[in-house]
């Protein structure tokens, strides 16, 4: 029961941490961290598919009520949500998974967690902003935005995984 307390408290933190600090943080006006990413990125290897898909629709939905931003926060986390069984499968050995209990450095290995990361955090935001933006004539714009902030996204979940990596 601990377990599901310590992820229902983060995933509440986490949405109000992305909607009073993450939100307000846009640098050069391209970069704007989705750190919320993260609690799909860390569940547990074993957490069923309904419940990734719904956790995933839940945390985008948080985001949109407070962000106003029509369901694209929740779109593009059902589409992490569903996508990261299918990479983790494509990351990680059948053996080696069956050892593996919550992703991690530690668990997955710096450069598995780091490739893991990378390509979930940038399906979101390339999902995101390119639904957000829907114009052809803002390609490359909105292309160097959804990189720009996939990076510092990417900084952001590696730092904390370093940080509060004792769940291990």
């Amino acid at each position: 029961m601990n377990k599901y307390l310590k992820y229902i408290f983060l995933f509440f933190f986490l949405i109000f941490f992305q909607i009073l600090i993450l939100n307000n943080i846009e640098i050069s006006g391209y970069i704007n961290p989705y750190f919320y990413i993260i609690f799909i990125l860390i569940l547990p290897i074993e957490t069923p598919k309904w419940l990734l898909l719904i956790s995933g629709f839940l945390l985008g939905f948080g985001i949109d009520i407070f962000s106003n931003t029509l369901g694209l926060n929740a779109f593009a986390t059902v589409l992490v949500s569903f996508m990261r069984p299918v990479i983790i499968n494509l990351l990680i050995n059948k053996n080696d998974l069956e050892n593996i209990k919550i992703p991690g450095i530690k668990s997955f290995r710096f450069l598995t967690f780091f490739i893991y990361s990378l390509i979930l955090i940038l399906i979101h935001n390339f999902t995101l902003f390119y639904f957000d933006s829907m114009k052809i004539n803002e390609f490359f714009q909105t292309f160097t935005k959804a990189l720009s902030s996939s990076v510092i996204t990417l900084v952001l979940v590696i730092l904390s995984d370093f940080l509060f990596s004792k769940r291990y």
